[in-house]
């Protein structure tokens, strides 16, 4: 009969360990022939499913044979007294040991991917997904235990198993999954061990079969050590990990993230996750606005804790912690707490809406980039000269540092916007942009240069350099979350202002369904607004209307705002709403009147207030933003080219104009970048002459402008025919557009060709995509012209 030392699982399905096979094939051809064989592995690599099968084959032969597993447990004594006697077969499977001269040995590796597989199906009886095989053996580093257990959701089946071990062993095991693994005097430290004793409690812990090649913690075995492993010792494990780690003046985050939600508290617990908060303010504002929740939950009640709390949740985005923080530490006792206070009120304020205030506070703070803060907000509210005095005589004391130097110049840069024509504004911006990328690190921000240099680049036609900006600050995460938001929206409007709308609702895309702030609610709302618009969807733009008009309605008037209200002063006058802003345009007019009416924030505003005009049909007030625009026109190639363009449309809309000089016009837009605005003015030109040729031709600046213009063959110098415009349309899209053209609604057209109304209507949406016509009344025109030629098909 058999012997079998202790209790072998069941077979079940398992498959034996391929490295066994030949074996397996050997004693089934054979079972009498004489064998002493020692199967060594770490712990779960398949030694117990090789002796179940074993133990089958012999028995289904008739075998005696003498199997005994776990034969490590047994001391040398005990195991020479079961094996003395043995006549057949002998197969003892242990732990990694010596083997003794005369056995043959079997060592059992890891499984391979295609194992892996043929694991997963074994255990799940379905098909396996390759990708899911290689992913199973990167978590269990091809262990046939962790991978069975995890498939089969018993990770909790290491609980019994981890108790058991060794006290040394365990605890290493809890370092390693800590993060502590590979540090070797911190282990002797921890474990009261001289380095020539680790060895011993290092091999114990790889015949566990939870560690990698290089004695770090299989990912698997890493969730069973932290889930599964005894709590307590787990606990004083770690906190002892730490207290070393801190007593060296060593990093200890990676060691105080494990204690998060373990309800650590006391003086150690404490002073490890304020320091580890430190640690990943930089990185990761999140993180560090727990562990610095968990410090001050843990007694540290410092104002070094709480001003580090306040400014992780600002950076984080969680702006109503930060400010109730920042609002609390303004009546402490010394001196630098109040100013930090200040500081981080100050910079939720600014994100709010509430320049004024912000400013107030940054000048109360009176330190190193505070002056720099307060003076920018200043100009944003019209204050030019309250600015000037402050980067003028800045507050004393205030290091030089590179952090303080690049607000300095960052509002330097603001104040010199407002001054005459500005043409070194954007560079200095930008500046101080590249300035301050080094020098960040968790700092708190009200504004970022990339997002000041942005706007000023959108007002004056400067596109791909707010772009690359922009970018610049989101990679590089500059300000956290909190601006992270704000540089996503900025980008979204540079990609809406140069007509490519795909890309701007990629960028709104990514904002949408957060909790936003004032000021990014504002450009959030407009920019969806101005999406509609562009895209003639009179539904969305109505919709988006009372959101954005509310979204204006909670931020005060600034200098930078007046894009977003410019955008919905446009729409206001396609919905009907336009003496509703009346209130915030002649606040931004004041504002602009106090600052001298500067050119560079001026000229935008005004384009698009001429566009509401032009929509509400008020002659007057187009000539009189005509006017205005004529003005500024000397200050550079932007403003010459709005004040040319404005010129164009207002003559277009007369009636009496050159066509030439429309096209030019337009075409100086679209160099600027401005591709939806140059398509557009093309565009009604074309509905709006009678001159064929000179439609045809307009129509095609407008395709080419919008970047829809049909494709010219190879050598072709010509314009492409008007007709290669139907040549794109399908047989069923030409049948819609005829019927559409003759005055059917989208009902009755499609009830004539047998389909849906709103068939009709999407339809007519890829006719206009494919047509480059900027909206309906521009669609219906060009197909008229189209359809009337004699060659049409």
């Amino acid at each position: 009969m058999n012997t079998l030392l202790t209790q072998l699982p069941p077979l079940r399905a398992i498959p034996v360990h391929p490295a066994a096979r030949p074996l397996l094939d050997r004693i089934a051809a054979d079972p009498a022939a004489p064998l002493r064989l020692a199967v060594v592995a770490p712990g779960g690599y398949g030694k117990s499913v090789l002796l179940a099968a074993l133990d089958r084959c012999y028995r289904e032969a008739g075998a005696e044979a003498l199997l005994v597993d776990d034969a490590d447990r047994l001391g040398p004594a005990e195991l020479e007294e079961l094996l003395t006697g043995a006549d057949g077969p002998i197969v003892v499977a242990h732990r990694p040991a010596a083997v003794a001269p005369g056995w043959t040995l079997l060592q059992l590796g890891p499984l391979g991917v295609e194992d892996i597989a043929r694991l997963m199906a074994a255990v799940t009886g379905a098909p396996v997904d390759p990708a899911k095989a290689a992913e199973l053996h990167a978590r269990s580093g091809g262990v046939p235990r962790l991978a069975e257990r995890a498939l089969l959701g018993r990770l909790e089946e290491f609980r019994p198993e981890l108790d058991e071990l060794d006290d040394d062993v365990l605890r290493y095991l809890i370092a390693a999954e800590a993060g502590a693994g590979r540090n070797l005097d911190l282990l002797c430290a921890l474990l009261d061990r001289d380095p020539d004793q680790l060895p011993g409690i290092v091999d114990g812990a790889r015949a566990t079969g939870l560690l990698a090649p290089d004695d770090t913690l299989l990912p698997l075995a890493a969730a069973a050590v932290r889930d599964f492993g005894p709590p307590a010792r787990r606990l004083t494990t770690v906190q002892r990990l730490v207290e070393l780690q801190l007593a060296n003046g060593l990093p200890v985050l990676d060691l105080a993230r494990s204690l998060l939600g373990t309800g650590s508290s006391g003086a150690s617990a404490a002073a490890a996750f304020a320091s580890a908060a430190a640690e990943a303010l930089p990185s990761d504002a999140r993180l560090a606005t727990r562990l610095y929740e968990a410090a001050a939950e843990a007694g540290d009640r410092s104002s070094a804790v709480t001003v580090g709390w306040a400014r992780a949740a600002a950076l984080s985005g969680d702006l109503d912690t930060a400010l109730r923080l920042g609002d609390g530490m303004l009546g402490a006792d010394d001196a630098e707490t109040r100013a930090a206070g200040a500081e981080i009120a100050a910079t939720v304020l600014a994100h709010r809406g509430e320049l004024a205030r912000s400013a107030e506070l940054y000048h109360w703070a009176g330190r190193g980039g505070a002056d720099a803060f307060a003076a920018t907000a200043l100009v944003g509210t019209g204050d030019l000269d309250g600015a000037r005095r402050l980067l003028d005589s800045p507050s004393p004391g205030v290091a030089p540092t590179l952090f303080a130097g690049a607000a300095t110049r960052m509002a330097r840069g603001i104040a010199d916007s407002v001054s005459g024509c500005a043409t070194e504004t954007l560079s200095t911006l930008l500046g101080a942009a590249a300035m301050l990328e080094p020098a960040l690190g968790g700092t708190l921000l009200p504004d970022s240069p990339a997002a000041l240099a942005a706007l000023a680049a959108l007002h004056t036609g400067e596109l791909a350099l707010a772009e690359s900006v922009l970018s610049r600050a989101l990679d590089g995460r500059i300000g956290g979350d909190l601006l992270a938001v704000r540089h996503r929206l900025l980008l979204g409007w540079v990609a809406m202002t140069a007509g490519d709308l795909a890309t701007a609702a990629e960028h709104r895309d990514a904002v949408a369904g957060r909790s936003l702030e004032a000021r990014d609610e504002l450009f959030f709302a407009t920019l969806e607004l101005g999406l509609a618009r562009r895209a003639s969807d009179l539904v969305g733009l109505q919709r988006s209307w009372n959101r954005a008009y509310q979204a204006s309605m909670r931020q005060q008037t600034d200098l930078f705002t007046l894009l977003p209200l410019g955008e919905l002063a446009i729409a206001a006058a396609r919905t009907g709403a336009f003496p509703k802003l009346a209130g915030q345009l002649e606040r931004a007019h004041g504002l602009l009147a106090r600052l001298g009416e500067p050119p560079l924030w001026t000229v935008s505003l005004v384009w698009h207030e001429l566009h509401a005009a032009i929509t509400r049909e008020d002659a007057e007030a187009a000539k009189a933003h005509l006017a205005t625009l004529t003005t500024h026109a000397h200050c550079g190639r932007h403003p010459l080219a709005l004040a040319t363009a404005a010129q164009g449309w207002l003559a277009v809309l007369g009636g009496g104009f050159d066509p030439d000089a429309i096209s030019a016009a337009a075409a100086e837009l679209h160099d600027l970048g401005l591709r939806w605005d140059a398509a557009r003015l093309a565009g009604q030109a074309a509905i709006r002459t009678s001159d064929r040729k000179a439609m045809v031709q307009l129509l095609e600046a407008a395709r080419q402008f919008q970047g829809t213009a049909a494709r010219r063959d190879p050598g072709t110098t010509e314009p492409a025919a008007a007709g290669t415009g139907l040549a794109a349309l399908s047989e069923r899209e030409l049948e819609v557009a005829r019927l559409v053209v003759e005055g059917l609604t989208y009902k009755q057209a499609g009830s004539k060709l047998f389909i849906s109304g709103k068939t009709v209507e999407h339809h007519m949406a890829r006719i206009r995509g494919k047509l480059g016509a900027a909206d309906r009344r521009e669609l219906l025109s060009t197909l008229r012209e189209l359809l009337s030629r004699p060659e049409a098909p």
